[in-house]
């Protein structure tokens, strides 16, 4: 019953929420050469900080996957092992 009473609001609330106007895309749009943060980095310097860290958050998210992965892997094998 919990489970129908939830499959329910969320389909009404789906009805009420609102989506963006449409927005008609000009040629300046595609041609956008004026992001001021991205050239302020590069004038700057810090634009090679930045991609820095978000490579270093990247690989240590990655690395910690990989040995999440591996441990889950490890805890697997030994339920399996117990089991037989």
């Amino acid at each position: 019953m919990k489970k129908i009473g939830l499959l329910l609001v969320f389909c009404l609330t789906s009805f009420f929420l609102l989506a963006q106007d449409k927005i008609e895309i000009t040629e300046s749009d595609y041609a956008n050469q004026e992001v001021e943060m991205a050239d302020r980095f590069r004038e700057e310097g810090k634009i090679y900080i930045l991609t820095g860290v978000i490579c270093i958050i990247l690989g240590g998210m990655v690395t910690y996957l990989v040995v999440i992965d591996k441990k889950v892997s490890r805890i697997e094998k030994q339920l399996l092992n117990n089991d037989i």
